[in-house]
Parts: structure tokens; C-alpha cells; sequence
């Protein structure tokens, strides 16, 4: 039907009418140049203003968005609609505390606020939301549970899916955090059934999308976070034109390949999401892409690659431990490595955060002969993993412990524990975890003397290292596999060994230091362990053991 408010103006009413059927078909870049096209002909009416705002808000055009939605309030508060302006100020805050612009935000909430003082109404309820991020933010998760449940409610009532859907999956973040990650992941699991369903509106749809995904994350509910990231992947497939949300799917789905083992689908996934940024801009994706294009570098021992992209995240705002200090380790600057994961350890508060430090604090412990600080991070783990309940972090935690075990010249002790982590990882498909683990069962097994075993071992990891192309691995199995670094029951580690060889050569502390890239601290350190797996109280004597079992 034509559209009489467009007198004389046939282009416009054109314009219009594309704009509602691009609309219609979720071609949201097609309906934002048909719907601007015609509001530049003639200044749309709010109900048109109205579907123009979401085709921005989804082709990652924030500064139309804001300004739209501006139009939007001034002409419902014109037209005396108190509660639609009131939304309209609800959005407008929303976006701007996304982008950083908490002055403006807090201005607009508060108009929003006022605007519906002592109404019943579904506004109410999304002006909670706010509050339950600021809640789950400051730790406050009963005041988080307590308000969400509230504003569901009020969706239900007033027939807002998008309302409940959105409450429903805070609800569930603040459950997680707050410990109870049954619980939560089963309420994200009921809210991802309406967002899958189609009930719920588009931007609503993605916001959900990213906030479960990362939900999950934060708990190792990594088989949701395959799942859910396909489901969003799809989504974002059907519309090709849309902006926001497909950058995050990228860095999402570039996670999920590196853990899979898919690195060069990940590497290209995460440089096409860069890409994305450069239209629409989400700072906080924008780190992340960068941050997997690194974590894929230091994997494949491409360092200075690794350097360039950690530098371009934590230029975006991003968080880059504990990537950063496992490429110092691998780069030989241990100590450098040690101070990094000890401060970002340090500063870590919660427990999702500290969890993707811990493993890697280990890591670099053991190598740099903490071995204390390693057990002391083992133990964090595991008592973790007796409170969650979650099949991954129990993997996570026999790792640990199985690799400090080894670590302390007690082979026969990290079997078992090195065994149940690897079928985790094995059994989840994550080839690249699973391999690491078989290089320490086969370290194990080399050191109680069963070399078929460990060949065995060693093997399984060559092979899956050589098709990852992780170079700087498969130079750690050439290292450990010699018999003469580990086939002992003395518990050194291959470190130590170089450290002890270098002793027998009559090398000071300070000597070896510069020729191993340490500090003379850590060799101390180093030195220290030596003399109480060898059992020996002097260089001369380490000297001795060293010829005697033909480390020289």
C-alpha cells in the first residue's frame, strides 16, 4: 500500500518500502541505506525511526544508533509517551555504557528512571539490568540473583521475552560466579532454548550469545562453549550483513579451533575478525582477536609474531597473561617470565581468573625451579576442583599435580594423575593438551626404566606436535627423550640437567646464568634442587655424580 505520508515524493516511498522488506528478511545493511535514503527525503515518523534504529545497531553504526534513538525519545515525549521514551532512554544508556561513555549513560538511565516513577511496567524490569551487571561486577551476587529474578518476573508478566531472556542469562552469570555452577549452567542452558527458538529480538539475540559464551569460559564448560559458539556461528551465517556480534563469533569461534587444534583456521579466524573491527569497534574483541592471533604464534614458535600481536592487544585494552610470560619462557627469559605471572597471579582476585593463570603459573615454576610456588598453585587448583564439580578443571588439577609430582623426583606418584588428565583432554579433543600430557607420561615412564613405554609416548606426541606445527614443542621431545637427561630414577628435570653439566665443566653460577639465559638467582634455585635430588651437599660432589652417571 503507498505510503500517503509521502505526497509527491515516489523515490522516498520507494526507499521506505525497501527499507521495511530488507528489514523483513534481516538484510540489515540494505535497510539501513533504505530507511536513511528515505528519512532524507522526508524525516521518517517514530514508528519507522523505530525499525531504522536496529538495522544501525546491527551494522555496527553507533553514532546513527545514538542519534536515532535520540529521535526516537524526543518525539515520544512529545507525543506524551512517557513509558516509550522511557525505553528509548534505557537504550540509549545501555549503548553508551557499552562504549565507555558512563557519564552519558548514567544520565540517560536516570531520565529513563524518572520518567516511569511509581508505573508498573516492563521498563521497570530492563532498568534492573543495569544494576545486575553492576552487582555481579562488585562481587555482589545475592543482590545480582535477587534482582534478576525480579525482572524476569516483571517480563513474564508484561509479555518481554526479550526482558526475560536477557535477565534470565544475568541470572545465570551471577550463579556462576557466585559459585554455583550447576545451577547457573542450567538456567543459561533454559535461556539459550528461547534464544534459539527465535523468540527473542535480534540484538537481544547476540548480547545473549556473547554473555553465555563467556559465562562458560569463565567456568571450563568448554563442551557448552562448542556448542553454543556453532549455534552463533549459524546465526551469524544467516545474516551476512550484520556487523555486530560477528566479530566476537570470530574470536569465539578461533577459541574453540586452537583448542580443537585447528590452528591455521584459527589464526585466519581471528585476523578476519581484526578485520571486522575496523568497521564496527568493540575494543574488548578487538584485544581478543589480537590475544589468539598471539597464543597461535607462541605455539608455533613464530616469537616475534607473538610479540607484534600481544602488543596489539594490550594496546586495545586487553588482558595479555598469561600468554605474555609463556612466551618469555619460551624465549629463555625466565625470570622475566616468572616476575610476569607472579604479578598478574598477584592481582588476580576472582576465581575464573585466576584459574586461566594458575596453569600456566605452573608451568613456568617448574621450569624456572619454583618448585614450591608450583606445588603451592597445584594445591589451588585442586581445591578448586573439589567445589565446582566440573569434569575439566579436575583434569586441570591431575595436570598440575602429576607435572609438580614429576618435578619432585617421584615418577611412579604422577602416573596416575597424568594418566586421568590425559583422558580427559583426549576424550574433550583437545590434541594439543593431550600431547603435552603424553610428553610428561613418557618422562615418567623414562625415568622408572621403561623406555618402550615411553617411546610409545613420545611418539603419540611427535605426531601430533608435527601436524600442528608446533615446533617449539617438538624440540622439547628431541630434549627429554634422551636417555641421558631423564632415563633416571633422580628426578631432574632436563633444566637441571643442563645446570648440572655445567657445574661439572667448572662454570660459575654466573657463567651459566649468561649461557642459559638466566638469572644467577634462578640458578641458584636450580643448583639448590640439584644437590637435594642427588642427594649432595657440594659442587665437587654434584661434579662427581654428574661423571658417574655419564652426564659429561
Amino acid at each position: 500500500m503507498p505510503d500517503t505520508r509521502l505526497p509527491g515524493k515516489p523515490r522516498a516511498r520507494a526507499d521506505l518500502a525497501a527499507g521495511r522488506e530488507a528489514l523483513a528478511r534481516r538484510a540489515w545493511d540494505d535497510a539501513w541505506r533504505s530507511f536513511a535514503a528515505a528519512d532524507a527525503a522526508v524525516p521518517l515518523d517514530v514508528e519507522d525511526l523505530d525499525q531504522w534504529v536496529w538495522s544501525a545497531g546491527l551494522t555496527g553504526r553507533d553514532d546513527d544508533f545514538i542519534s536515532i534513538q535520540e529521535r526516537i525519545y524526543r518525539a515520544r515525549l512529545d507525543a506524551g509517551e512517557t513509558r516509550r521514551a522511557a525505553r528509548a532512554a534505557f537504550w540509549l544508556g545501555l549503548r553508551l555504557f557499552s562504549l565507555g561513555e558512563t557519564g552519558r549513560a548514567t544520565g540517560w538511565l536516570s531520565r529513563s528512571d524518572h520518567l516511569i516513577a511509581g508505573k508498573d511496567c516492563a521498563e521497570r524490569g530492563y532498568l534492573l539490568l543495569p544494576a545486575i551487571y553492576r552487582d555481579i561486577a562488585a562481587g555482589d551476587f545475592d543482590g545480582a540473583c535477587s534482582a534478576a529474578i525480579q525482572a524476569a518476573g516483571i517480563g513474564k508478566r508484561f509479555d518481554e521475552p526479550d526482558l526475560a531472556a536477557f535477565a534470565g542469562c544475568l541470572h545465570g552469570r551471577a550463579l556462576l560466579r557466585g559459585g554455583q555452577p550447576a545451577a547457573g549452567l542450567a538456567l543459561l542452558d533454559e535461556v539459550m532454548l528461547a534464544v534459539t527458538g527465535g523468540g527473542v529480538s535480534p540484538l537481544i539475540t547476540g548480547l545473549i550469545y556473547c554473555s553465555v559464551i563467556a559465562s562458560c569460559q569463565e567456568v571450563f564448560a568448554l563442551d557448552r562453549c562448542r556448542e553454543w559458539t556453532s549455534a552463533l556461528a549459524a546465526w551469524c551465517d544467516e545474516q551476512p550483513q550484520m556487523v555486530t556480534f560477528t566479530g566476537a563469533c570470530l574470536v569465539h569461534r578461533a577459541e574453540v579451533m586452537q583448542l580443537n587444534g585447528a590452528w591455521t583456521d584459527a589464526i585466519s579466524e581471528a585476523r578476519q575478525a581484526t578485520r571486522r573491527f575496523a568497521v564496527a569497534t568493540d575494543p574488548e574483541a578487538v584485544a581478543g582477536a589480537f590475544y589468539q592471533q598471539a597464543e597461535i604464534h607462541r605455539l608455533r614458535g613464530e616469537y616475534r609474531e607473538a610479540e607484534d600481536a600481544y602488543r596489539r592487544s594490550s594496546a586495545a585494552g586487553g588482558d595479555i597473561q598469561p600468554g605474555y610470560s609463556l612466551l618469555r619462557l619460551a624465549q629463555g627469559r625466565g625470570d622475566a617470565a616468572a616476575s610476569g605471572i607472579r604479578r598478574a597471579v598477584g592481582a588476580a582476585t576472582s576465581q575464573a581468573r585466576r584459574m586461566r593463570l594458575l596453569p600456566a603459573c605452573i608451568e613456568i615454576m617448574l621450569a624456572t625451579g619454583a618448585v614450591d610456588e608450583a606445588d603451592a598453585a597445584s594445591r589451588e587448583i585442586a581445591g578448586i576442583a573439589l567445589t565446582c564439580d566440573m569434569d575439566i578443571v579436575s583434569a586441570m588439577a591431575d595436570h598440575a599435580r602429576g607435572a609438580v609430582l614429576l618435578a619432585r623426583g617421584d615418577p611412579q606418584a604422577a602416573l596416575a594423575p597424568l594418566r586421568d588428565a590425559f583422558v580427559a583432554w583426549h576424550h574433550f579433543g583437545a590434541p594439543y593438551l593431550a600431547a603435552r600430557l603424553r610428553v610428561l607420561l613418557g618422562t615418567a615412564c623414562l625415568a622408572l626404566g621403561d623406555d618402550d613405554g615411553a617411546g610409545l609416548e613420545f611418539d603419540a606426541a611427535r605426531s601430533v606436535f608435527s601436524e600442528l606445527g608446533a615446533a617449539p614443542d617438538l624440540a622439547r621431545v628431541a630434549a627429554v627423550a634422551k636417555p641421558s637427561a631423564l632415563a633416571r630414577p633422580d628426578g631432574l628435570t632436563p633444566r637441571e640437567v643442563e645446570v648440572l653439566r655445567l657445574v661439572a665443566t667448572g662454570k660459575t653460577n654466573k657463567a651459566i646464568a649468561s649461557e642459559l639465559a638466566l638469572s644467577e638467582r634462578t640458578v641458584d634455585r636450580h643448583l639448590s634442587n640439584i644437590f637435594t635430588k642427588i642427594d649432595v651437599s657440594s659442587r665437587a660432589a654434584a661434579t662427581a655424580y654428574a661423571f658417574q652417571h655419564k652426564l659429561v
